[in-house]
């Protein structure tokens, strides 16, 4: 990491170079460039807002290979060391020493609520490191500048640190002084104690969940202990753990998703399986997802017939000029658009996807339309339920996997209402008697199932509502490969197991930079440590 060491010292201006700012924590009274010590109240959202900004790449890669978002190069399963060195760079170089002198100073100062947060996030994102990459720098990288070139540690050993450090997070939250002052300074739960605490439970619960196929005695009595003690999770929407995006275009703070789609060029496709999934199973998410820009696009490759104008995984067909007739993304969890045009060849047995209403008509998106007042969703109330539900057929935990089941699809259509009616965008919500009756007809599917029918139930449910956060749908896909997708018309690689690794990383790191080439060929077809 010698190359970007000199980058540090930008990490406040740097939220510049990921394009999102946050209006809400400057004090006007400081001088961020210039401060004497560390300031808590300023590092903390910084951490928050640059957290958000790092992950951008991965998700968009990962919501790519996961076929709900389609690009060229990536759909076909390749990969370079150029396409995640963006997050890889910002993840070290801001989001993680910002943290680590967080902890420092708030332990000198013995402000421990802001110690606990910072602790919790480290734990998330090492952990995300992990699933992402496999084997990372962990405990030379804590030590900030001090050290250039950072070991590599294996996933399995940094995740047994994980769980200590979570462990150590929660225990400095009940030291008392939880009292950020402004509430503003924790921009994702506004200083609360008690919704850090769900998140790191919650965060142990999803950790444990995932090392479930290759240490299943650790998993069940970590999730056991966790359920058994009525240990505080995630257990409403109001408690996820996300970032929630805003509206203005200068300082720009939309969702990422918002800015590069609504307007005249378009960086991505959305992927035609993953639209066509939703319309051949009547889901009414279908019209919070895309917004269609035309209903009667012409091209040759996606002949569906329903005016959805997307393309396949793995097509390898160069793109005309169709910027102005590509459906693009929606109300969810962008902060676009809600679809309310009349959607072609609608079968007549539908319940849920109707033109009922639909008074509409396609329109060319600009940045006018929608507020980009959209969500990421790191870790929500509904993958607590899809989670559970998989402990529970899984590992014999407690609870009713059917329940789970029902609930998680239920969190996740009120999420989805939730970012539709708040974004100022005027969408309107899913009615409850809609929501009851498609949460009723899934769990007919389920109980109609055999016993992997309704693991697939599960992780299917799950994947459709991790729209926003390819990073977990990614890693459910690896450890369960669930739910089954179809092959990329014209692959370049096999599907990868690990993303690249940056290429300045391998060439600078003395740790590794010999056998740069091996490790990042590797990176294709070796497992992360839970994938068995």
């Amino acid at each position: 990491m010698r190359f970007i060491i000199h980058i540090r010292r930008l990490s406040l201006v740097g939220l510049l170079f990921i394009g999102w700012s946050c209006k809400d924590f400057v004090d006007i009274n400081a001088d961020p460039n210039n401060p004497v010590t560390p300031t808590l109240e300023l590092l903390l959202p910084a951490t928050q807002v640059s957290m958000a900004g790092s992950l951008r790449d991965v998700n968009q890669g990962t919501s790519i290979l996961m076929q709900q978002l389609y690009s060229s190069n990536t759909s076909r399963n390749f990969q370079d060391g150029t396409d995640y060195q963006q997050s890889w760079n910002a993840l070290y170089t801001q989001v993680l020493n910002d943290i680590e002198i967080v902890i420092r100073e708030g332990t000198r100062l013995q402000r421990w609520d802001y110690v606990a947060i910072a602790k919790l996030e480290k734990a998330y994102i090492y952990s995300l490191m992990v699933d992402l990459w496999g084997d990372i720098p962990y405990t030379d990288a804590t030590k900030g500048n001090g050290v250039s070139d950072p070991a590599f540690e294996s996933g399995s050993a940094i995740y047994d640190k994980l769980f200590l450090l979570i462990d150590d997070g929660l225990a400095d939250a009940a030291k008392g002084n939880f009292a950020i002052q402004p509430t503003t300074a924790d921009i994702i739960y506004k200083g609360d104690k008690a919704a850090w605490i769900r998140m790191g439970n919650t965060l142990k619960l999803k950790l444990f969940n995932q090392i479930r196929l290759v240490q299943p005695d650790k998993a069940k009595a970590g999730i056991s202990a966790l359920l058994s003690a009525n240990a505080p999770l995630i257990t409403t929407n109001a408690q996820d753990f996300s970032f929630r995006f805003g509206t203005t275009e200068t300082p720009a703070n939309r969702h990422p998703w918002h800015r590069t789609e609504y307007q005249a060029g378009k960086s991505y496709y959305l992927s035609q399986g993953f639209i066509e999934r939703l319309f051949n199973t009547d889901d009414p998410r279908i019209r919070y997802y895309f917004y269609r820009q035309t209903s009667n696009y012409t091209v040759g490759f996606t002949p569906t017939g329903n005016g959805y104008f997307g393309r396949y995984t793995g097509d390898a067909s160069a793109s005309p000029n169709d910027n102005a007739l590509k459906a693009t993304v929606g109300v969810y969890p962008a902060g676009g658009l809600y679809d309310n045009s009349p959607i072609n060849n609608v079968p007549a047995t539908n319940v849920f996807i109707t033109n009922t209403g639909a008074t509409s008509a396609p329109k060319v998106v600009t940045n006018s339309d929608g507020t980009g007042a959209g969500v990421f969703p790191f870790i929500t109330n509904a993958m607590v339920k899809f989670m559970l539900a998989e402990a529970a057929l899984t590992l014999g935990t407690t609870g009713d996997p059917k329940q789970l089941f029902q609930d998680g699809i239920t969190a996740h259509l009120n999420s989805v209402n939730t970012i539709s009616t708040t974004s100022g965008n005027s969408a309107p919500p899913m009615a409850a008697a809609t929501i009851s009756a498609f949460v009723a007809n899934r769990a007919a599917q389920y109980d109609a199932a055999d016993a992997a029918g309704k693991l697939s139930a599960v992780m299917t449910q799950k994947y459709i509502a991790l729209y926003g956060n390819g990073i977990e749908a990614y890693t459910d896909y690896r450890r369960t490969g669930l739910p089954v997708l179809p092959a990329p018309i014209a692959p370049l690689n096999t599907f990868p197991l690990r993303l690249s690794y940056s290429i300045t990383e391998l060439a600078t790191n003395a740790t590794i930079s010999d056998k740069a080439d091996q490790l990042q060929a590797a990176q294709q077809t070796t497992p992360v440590f839970w994938d068995k």
